[in-house]
């Protein structure tokens, strides 16, 4: 009777690979964002934001960021001249 109704976020997400592989799901199924789906993540699975962040790969790292700097969240980056050629 120790044990709670929550499961902990070690017993549903093993590792930054397998909440990858949910968050991709997500996104394609749901045809949303990848900060969309992270949220919809945790909200269907009950878990606090703030606790997923040391799941979130490298790979959805970069998609998020892509996706805030195409928001205009995050400043752009500076890009080659590729026009002036």
């Amino acid at each position: 009777m120790g044990r709670s109704n929550r499961m902990s976020i070690e017993d549903k997400f093993l590792n930054k690979q397998k909440f990858s592989m949910l968050i991709e799901e997500t996104v394609l199924k749901d045809k949303i964002s990848y900060m969309d789906a992270i949220i919809e993540v945790c909200e269907r699975n009950n878990i606090e934001l703030e606790e997923v962040k040391k799941y979130v790969s490298p790979s959805i790292k970069d998609k998020l960021e892509a996706e805030a700097r195409q928001l205009n969240y995050l400043p752009k980056l500076n890009s080659l001249p590729f026009d002036d050629i």
